[in-house]
């Protein structure tokens, strides 16, 4: 496991991301169209004080990989919305870890890749049930 978490950090360091910058990025993606979200709800998710999130977010919007606007709806509350730059950016980490997964996966036969991915087709609707997708849709 240690050899897999090498391998993502190195994904993640080659598009100038940390963990937690991807795991935002993520939370926003996996939101769906217009992938934003409040900023309490994006702290629920990520398991952070809002404090440490507003931080962050200061970071990523520095980095032009987010935004924050009004809602529409209630001038008062704030929305965090990934820019086209952040969409791309999660976009480019995904290519990434779906090549190392193919590695990862190469060993196995057509019969048992079939296998898992039933497997952990029962695993991941199980974890969905009570938050959000575990992978959000790609285009």
């Amino acid at each position: 496991m240690q050899h897999l978490q090498q391998k993502k950090e190195a994904a993640l360091a080659r598009h100038g991301l940390k963990l937690w910058e991807y795991e935002i990025l993520w939370r926003l993606r996996s939101a769906g169209e217009p992938y934003r979200m409040a900023p309490t709800r994006l702290a629920q998710g990520l398991g952070v004080h809002p404090a440490t999130l507003t931080s962050r977010l200061d970071r990523l919007q520095s980095a032009g990989l987010i935004t924050r606007e009004h809602a529409p709806e209630d001038r008062r509350s704030l929305l965090v919305g990934l820019t086209p730059q952040g969409a791309a950016t999660w976009a480019a980490v995904i290519d990434d870890q779906r090549e190392a997964g193919a590695t990862l996966l190469a060993p196995l036969a057509e019969k048992e890749l079939g296998h898992l991915a039933d497997l952990l087709r029962v695993v991941a609707l199980a974890v969905e049930e009570d938050g959000p997708p575990l992978m959000p849709h790609v285009d």
